[in-house]
């Protein structure tokens, strides 16, 4: 008994062998395109993230701001440079007055814009002088606007709203903004 066995002819082969390698090539050329947006997503996400964290902090010691324990004299908060810089002090160890700046459990810390870096200062007296430091690295991160606008509604205690921009050094097309508000109770 003679079985006839059915395959593929050669002409099937060489046709699905064509529509693979087409198909095989479009992918080829659609995956480094793919790789590169979810690299940007990825780094834009980072971005974000850090300034989340950078906010955090900032509104942190906003709401602590006036907090004493006692008797303390001397400005709580100070805007400075247009909302650009802030001073905060608060009775962090609870001993009743504000630490003096010069003391080595200084109450004090100021975070300014300067040269696309948010810096900070433990002991800041002034938006002004050396001393301070990055919170960000100007090589990866720079800060286009750091701003903290205060609120003040009658019968309320103050609310501010601080506003960090900024861009990566590898794609400054493509700012991340983040904005957050707290309520000073102490003040």
């Amino acid at each position: 008994m003679l079985v006839r066995q059915r395959g593929f002819s050669l002409a099937e082969v060489l046709v699905a062998l064509a529509i693979g390698s087409m198909l095989l090539l479009s992918t080829a050329r659609f995956l480094p395109a793919l790789q590169g947006a979810v690299l940007r997503q990825t780094q834009s996400l980072a971005l974000e993230d850090e300034l989340w964290q950078r906010v955090i902090a900032v509104t942190k010691h906003l709401q602590r701001a006036g907090y004493c324990r006692g008797a303390c004299s001397g400005q709580p908060l100070v805007l400075g440079r247009e909302g650009r810089c802030v001073l905060v002090q608060w009775d962090a160890n609870g001993n009743g007055r504000w630490d003096p700046a010069s003391s080595a459990a200084a109450e004090q810390i100021g975070f300014r814009l300067q040269n696309t870096a948010l810096e900070t200062l433990r002991g800041a007296t002034s938006c002004e002088g050396k001393g301070w430091e990055r919170l960000t690295e100007p090589a990866s991160i720079l800060v286009q606007d750091f701003q903290i606008d205060r609120y003040q509604h009658p019968g309320f205690a103050p609310e501010f709203t601080v506003t960090l921009t900024a861009v990566l050094t590898r794609y400054p097309g493509q700012p991340a903004t983040v904005r957050h508000s707290v309520t000073g109770y102490n003040l």
